[in-house]
């Protein structure tokens, strides 16, 4: 039997997805679960590490019975992952020693604080990373010092950490395979981005023994093969990736200055930075891209932590919008806001203020207002964040942005998409597949077993529908500027 498609798991914060792509990267079908996040104390978000492998092996088998592809018609299978999201495991049993914490989690927040003000320099050289509760570092140490004896044993070799890539490897291969690759790696702050590889001084910082971590391995190859036991056939895994690095390969930007913002759960902004290293001055990260063949490109990132978030927290908890399509139609049934502004603010802020002590806020509310400026204020405010990362990426970067590549789940919403034409003056770009995460953890595996050239990829890569900028720039600046200074005004009230 012809092997012509490529399957890529998409491992989420709040679903796994299975799609499969033929070699047109059409998608021929798709399976989704979602599974559940515990929240036990204020700011701890965590999972159940068997929930998301399972749902992800469930989402694959829905696949392949509604598609009626056998699975001996797949070339090669890709994975992209949450990132940061840290799990620790019994080598010999398989269990895990405590839930995943994800990473959300601010558990370990003050820990970071203090370390920030000591060491920050250091790590930022080395990982590219400011410190922060959202790497894996500390939610490695918080485990290891709180399960009992999981120190020594850590130090003995019986445990294994991973990132969500490693555990769903370890896993897919019935342990044979413990493995991480670069993007991954540079998410933990035990990886020097500038050797590749774990390093003594970090380990030694974050008391983290080296008989811990994972091999490390490059982003795109033959890296390891899903055991026959698990879909009845072997497949070989030829692409791990993190998930903002999957999507900026997936919108095709292999070269340098090209960049993406993706809106899941959080919204990040990349830019293909090159071959060397880009260390901002202005609260970005600088990050693996990928390594292929021996040649690493790395990126500069901007995370937004809420995005899509926000919206489901509109339907979930405000209960003000039935679904997350509604909240297109009520915005633009309003001509504004109604002097509504909200910040978005629900895990802290990210770049470029990098303050967890900032919760959300809704301001600006009157008797006049109605649920429709709510939901257009809470659109409008993501937009907003997007704008702040892109005049950072200008900043940082030297170069003059004219379009911005977008995709995810909340790029569906054209309300978002027009607004953020508008406010940053630039042309937004969507393409005719959002799945761009998945994409392109497909595109490197189809990559490295030749079933694409990358010529191919980028004759393949369509924009679905181009968002120009349709108020007048003063207008745009105004609106802006009034969104800055209540930021600010909430920043500095937040840190009296």
């Amino acid at each position: 039997m012809a092997k012509k498609y490529i399957l890529s798991f998409d491992q989420g914060t709040s679903s796994s997805r299975a799609i499969l792509y033929d070699n047109k990267a059409n998608i021929i079908g798709k399976g989704q679960r979602a599974f559940s996040q515990k929240y036990k104390y204020k700011n701890w978000v965590e999972q159940d590490p068997w929930e998301i492998f399972n749902t992800q092996i469930q989402a694959a088998k829905d696949l392949f019975r509604t598609c009626k592809v056998s699975i001996d018609e797949v070339v090669a299978m890709g994975i992209t992952n949450q990132r940061e999201t840290s799990i620790v495991w019994d080598r010999k049993t398989g269990q895990p020693i405590y839930p995943a914490i994800v990473w959300q989690d601010k558990r370990t927040e003050k820990q970071c604080l203090k370390l920030r003000k000591k060491k920050g320099d250091i790590i930022r050289e080395k990982t590219g990373c400011v410190v922060d509760s959202y790497f894996s570092a500390t939610k490695i140490q918080w485990i290891l010092d709180h399960v009992e004896g999981s120190r020594e044993r850590a130090v003995k070799g019986e445990l294994a950490f991973g990132t969500v890539d490693t555990w769903m490897v370890w896993n897919l291969t019935k342990g044979k395979s413990f493995i991480t690759d670069h993007s991954n790696a540079s998410r933990t702050l035990l990886f020097n981005i500038n050797t590749l590889d774990w390093d003594e001084e970090l380990l030694e910082l974050f008391d983290i023994p080296r008989a811990l971590l994972p091999n490390l391995t490059e982003n795109a190859g033959e890296l390891a093969m899903v055991d026959a036991s698990i879909f009845g056939c072997e497949i070989p895994i030829g692409s791990l990736l993190g998930d903002q690095q999957a999507a900026l390969f997936g919108q095709t930007c292999f070269k340098k200055g090209m960049l993406k913002s993706t809106y899941g759960t959080g919204s990040f902004m990349l830019m293909n930075t090159g071959v060397t290293p880009k260390f901002s001055e202005n609260g970005l990260l600088t990050t693996v891209a990928w390594t292929i063949n021996g040649k690493t490109h790395y990126a500069i990132e901007g995370n937004i932590f809420i995005a899509g978030a926000a919206i489901k927290w509109l339907r979930d908890n405000l209960e003000i919008i039935s679904s997350v399509d509604e909240s297109e139609y009520l915005a633009y049934s309003v001509k504004d806001s109604g002097g509504v502004t909200v910040i978005p603010a629900l895990a802290g802020l990210g770049a470029p203020y990098w303050n967890n002590n900032v919760q959300g806020a809704i301001i600006g509310l009157t008797l006049g207002t109605k649920k429709e400026h709510i939901v257009r204020a809470t659109l409008e405010s993501l937009a907003y964040r997007t704008a702040d990362m892109l005049k950072l990426m200008e900043d940082e970067s030297g170069i003059k942005i004219k379009s911005l590549a977008v995709d995810g789940g909340a790029s569906a919403n054209n309300f978002l998409m027009q607004y953020l034409s508008d406010i940053t003056r630039i042309n937004v770009d969507r393409p005719r597949i959002i799945e761009t995460t998945s994409l392109g953890s497909a595109y490197m595996a189809g990559l490295a077993i030749g079933f694409w050239t990358e010529e191919q990829l980028l004759e393949i890569h369509k924009v679905n529908k181009r968002f120009i900028p349709q108020i007048e720039e003063k207008a745009a600046e105004k609106l802006y500027s009034e969104w800055t200074k209540i930021v600010l005004h909430i920043i500095e009230g937040a840190s009296l």
